[in-house]
C-alpha cells in the first residue's frame, strides 16, 4: 500500500514520529508526501523523514499552491503513472486517523473491494473525538450528499479512503469543481461510471476504532457559505452525467 499525505504549512504540527514509528513497523508500507508549495519548512521536515527512510518515502511539490483535492489528485496520478497494481490510499497530515487504521484497510481491498473508506460512526469500543459545531456542520452536510448521490453513506467526508489502481483511473481521471468537498465528486464520479448497484458492491464503508480532531480545521469559517455552492456545482455535474 501507498498512502498519499496532502500538506500544506504542516511544519509546526505533522506528527512527525507517528510516521517514523509506523514506517518501521511496516517495512512494506510506503508514503507519499505531496507538498503543496508550502510557505514554512514542510519541505524541510519531509526531506528529513524521507532520509531516514528513503526506500519507503517520496515526495512530490507543487509548482504552486493547488490546494488538498489537486494535491491528492497529483499525488494518485503519479502513483499510477509508475506503478501498475497497489493498494492507493490517502489520509490527512494531522492523522485524526492513524496510519496504522488506514494501512488495516487494505485487507478488504485483498478480500475484493475497489472502495474502502473510513466512517466516523460513533460505536461500542470506538473513539471519535471533535467539537460538536463540526459534527452538527457535518451532519447537515452529509443529509445533503445523501440526498444528491441517491445513496445512503454515513460520512463522505472523512479523510481516509482506500482504492485499487481500476478505481482510483476513474476516480482521479478529471480535476475537481471543489476543492475541499472533492470525496463527494468521487462518489459521483464511481456512481457514474459503473453504475449504482454495481458501484455499491465494491465499496465498503467501515467505522473507524479512533479519529480525534488535531485541532483547527484549515477550512476557513466563510467557506461553510462558498460549499453550499460548490455543493451545487457538483448536483449539477451528478445530475447531468447520469442524465446524459
Amino acid at each position: 500500500m501507498i498512502i498519499i499525505i496532502p500538506c500544506y504549512n504542516e511544519a509546526e504540527r505533522l506528527p512527525k514520529v507517528r510516521f517514523l514509528n509506523f514506517l518501521k513497523q511496516n517495512p512494506d508500507a510506503k508514503v507519499l508526501f505531496v507538498n503543496d508549495a508550502s510557505t514554512d519548512n514542510t519541505l524541510t521536515v519531509l526531506e528529513s523523514i524521507e532520509k531516514q527512510y528513503p526506500d519507503q518515502i517520496s515526495i512530490l511539490s507543487n509548482t504552486h499552491n493547488m490546494g488538498k483535492a489537486e494535491s491528492v489528485r497529483n499525488g494518485v496520478l503519479k502513483v499510477i503513472q509508475t506503478t501498475v497494481d497497489i493498494t492507493i490510499a490517502y489520509l490527512d497530515a494531522d492523522l485524526a486517523t492513524s496510519l496504522e487504521e488506514c494501512y488495516s484497510y487494505q485487507k478488504y481491498v485483498k478480500q475484493g473491494k475497489q472502495f474502502v473508506f473510513a466512517s466516523r460512526i460513533l460505536k461500542i469500543g470506538s473513539t471519535v473525538e471533535r467539537k460538536f459545531s463540526r459534527f452538527l456542520a457535518g451532519r447537515i452536510i452529509a443529509t445533503f450528499i445523501s440526498s444528491i448521490l441517491n445513496l445512503k453513506v454515513y460520512d463522505t467526508q472523512c479523510g481516509c479512503k482506500v482504492f485499487n489502481t481500476e478505481v482510483a483511473k476513474i476516480a482521479f481521471k478529471d480535476p475537481f469543481i471543489s476543492k475541499w468537498l472533492f470525496d463527494v465528486e468521487l462518489f459521483s464520479r464511481l456512481l457514474k461510471h459503473y453504475g449504482k448497484s454495481n458501484a455499491m458492491a465494491f465499496m465498503e464503508e467501515v467505522p473507524v476504532k479512533e479519529w480525534i480532531d488535531q485541532g483547527e480545521s484549515k477550512v476557513k469559517l466563510t467557506y461553510f457559505f462558498k460549499l453550499w455552492m460548490d455543493l451545487y456545482k457538483i448536483w449539477k455535474s451528478h445530475k447531468s452525467t447520469l442524465n446524459g
